[in-house]
């Protein structure tokens, strides 16, 4: 049955067809086949039980906050100020897409919004500074991926409600490794740019009254991000609510910079309703495969087999990493999450494993997926965002930070108060 199911998903992604429909359609499939009672009949339940649970509200709040920031002028200022302030390391304004993508993740939970927001004010710059432009372009792809992790997180609240863990305390845990990789991915472009100058490109250099005067851009950022999270951890609001009271940031912030208009919010409407749809037509199908899967046996024998190995929980975490990696050149992230967590988290928690700290280690191999090929998501918006050249130059320039973040789940492993400090103390 496991391998059954295995390979007609595998065909059915091999037929092109979408992500959301597949995982429907394979539910469909599996019913029949294994099933002696018409499981289809509660796809309606469980498709209005998954679109109305209140924590599920927030992801399009999120989406239309990043679209509203994108639109408003405020990430292209964000990126100049962070180019003063970090351009002088080797490596220049790679630097600086790190720490904008940074920042930026700060205030919308999405790798592709974080990832096309800096791409689109970066890429220019590889050609007039004479930059390598595979770094570039990779730097951009890998500082994407901190969209998932740094708070607040579209895939943290997903796993929180995958897990039933508490998402405050997901965000707490997601803000030092957040930071952490963001530093790795810094320390990967220094080091590359130390052996190689030439892909390093030219220094920019601004006096530090300039610098300073330029801080006045980091500061809308760094508001929506203590109105959004700070809300939450002052007992304000949920986590959704919190995403509503950025949302209404953002406009204020987008009425000072004179952009808000009703062309202005069409298009962030129409982006938000366009990515809201992709996303919850993959939550829909996985939730009903989940269901499928569950009802037919097929999720306790994956369960049985995976725990009558008898290995122990490092080879076990081990083995997770390693299936993460293999299913993230297979298949999107938010997809890849929700099918594997109901049977991959019950059996590390029972390991022994912490529920948060697990959901920090699964979305940093998450973010990998977002950036190996063949599916890797940000790296088709970054080459989207390009006018010439060949998707295999964004591939080498992303593949020194995914050995970054496979570094960064290993400290984890060693240290995983890096991840459960804040949580245990404000938590």
């Amino acid at each position: 049955m496991v391998a059954t199911a295995l390979i007609l998903l595998l065909v059915l992604l091999g037929l092109s067809i979408p992500v959301g429909a597949a995982l429907g359609t394979l539910g469909l499939i599996l019913d029949p086949l294994y099933s002696m009672l018409p499981l289809t009949q509660a796809l309606g339940e469980v498709s209005w039980s998954t679109s109305t649970e209140f924590l599920m509200v927030a992801i399009p709040l999120f989406i239309l906050l990043g679209e509203i920031l994108l639109r408003s002028g405020i990430a292209e200022k964000m990126y100049g100020a962070m180019s003063l302030w970090l351009s002088w390391l080797p490596g220049g304004l790679m630097h600086a897409n790190i720490g904008a993508s940074a920042l930026f993740s700060a205030t919308s939970g999405s790798s592709v919004a974080t990832a096309a927001t800096v791409g689109t004010v970066a890429i220019p710059e590889i050609k007039k500074q004479g930059y390598n432009e595979s770094l570039f372009l990779g730097s951009i792809a890998a500082g994407g991926t901190l969209g998932i992790l740094i708070p607040p997180s579209i895939n943290l609240i997903i796993y929180g409600v995958l897990t039933n863990s508490s998402v405050p305390r997901l965000y707490l845990a997601g803000i030092l490794p957040g930071l952490l990789l963001s530093l790795c991915f810094m320390l990967a472009i220094a080091i590359a740019c130390i052996r190689r100058p030439a892909w390093g490109g030219q220094r920019v250099s601004a006096p530090w009254s300039e610098r300073f005067k330029s801080l006045i851009h980091l500061v809308p950022p760094l508001g929506i991000f203590l109105v959004v999270v700070g809300s939450i951890y002052a007992g304000i609001a949920t986590p959704t609510e919190a995403a509503a009271l950025g949302v209404v940031g953002a406009l204020i912030l987008a009425l000072f910079q004179r952009r808000l208009n009703l062309a202005m919010l069409r298009e962030a409407l129409e982006g938000t309703m366009k990515s809201t749809a992709m996303i919850m037509l993959i939550v829909i199908g996985a939730a009903f495969l989940n269901f499928i899967m569950s009802a037919t046996g097929l999720t306790n024998a994956i369960t049985a087999a995976i725990t009558g190995l008898g290995v122990s929980p490092v080879w076990m975490l081990l083995i997770l990493v390693i299936f993460y990696l293999v299913l993230g050149c297979f298949m999107e992230t938010l997809s890849m999450m929700i099918t594997t967590i109901p049977i991959v988290a019950p059996i590390m928690i029972g390991l022994g494993y912490d529920p948060i700290w697990l959901g920090i280690v699964i979305i940093i191999l998450v973010e990998c997926a977002l950036i190996t090929p063949p599916v890797g998501l940000n790296l088709f918006v970054v080459q989207s965002l390009r006018t010439h050249g060949s998707m295999n130059d964004v591939m080498r320039g992303a593949a020194p930070f995914v050995v970054m973040m496979l570094a960064l789940v290993a400290v984890l492993a060693i240290f995983p108060d890096i991840a459960l400090w804040l949580p245990r103390v404000f938590g």
